[in-house]
């Protein structure tokens, strides 16, 4: 891992960053020395799944889908 310090990160940083992106080797940034900061490339995702049909066969039990959601009796107002 490369390590910079935070005055030559901030003169160097574009370059600093297209360098990273190609080799893929995080940067370490510090200050005076200590750590403050890690700059590393994101991981390559797999495009995400589309929506449609991602609860496909969720659905446990189907018994009556007319029926109230609900019993009727929990609906009494509180008059």
């Amino acid at each position: 891992m490369k390590t910079v310090g935070a005055a030559e990160f901030k003169a160097r940083c574009l370059r600093l960053i297209k360098q990273m992106n190609q080799d893929g080797e995080p940067v370490t940034v510090t200050n005076r020395g200590r750590p403050v900061a890690i700059l590393s490339p994101i991981p390559e995702q797999a495009p995400s799944a589309s929506i449609i049909g991602a609860m496909a066969g969720t659905v446990l039990a189907y018994d009556d889908p007319l029926a109230p959601a609900a019993d009727p009796a929990d609906w009494a107002s509180l008059l």
